[in-house]
């Protein structure tokens, strides 16, 4: 029952939000910010040579107290290039320059 309960609320979830989208700006950016995402994400990452570090924040609040985490692993290995993921597209749309 519980598994039948979750596929169905991702279900009725993601056409809410797509619904939400069509008035609400953090919806729309939700939904574009995912549009696609698996393939990107993977065709970026075949460009890149060196080793990777891939840190994901749920929220802001969640990579303010992670950046002192995150600079503090680039200098101890320079050679590893940072991915940054965001839940939030508020998060990102913040940060998405740093």
């Amino acid at each position: 029952m519980g598994k039948l309960s979750y596929r169905l609320f991702i279900v009725f979830y993601s056409i809410f939000i797509r619904f939400a989208s069509l008035f609400n700006h953090k919806a729309r950016l939700f939904i574009r910010g995912r549009k696609n995402l698996l393939p990107r994400l993977e065709q970026d990452l075949k460009q890149k040579k060196g080793p990777l570090a891939w840190f994901h924040c749920a929220s802001l609040g969640e990579f303010e107290q992670g950046r002192p985490i995150i600079e503090s692993f680039k200098k101890q290995f320079p050679q590893y290039e940072i991915l940054l993921t965001f839940f939030s597209p508020s998060g990102y749309e913040v940060r998405k320059k740093l």
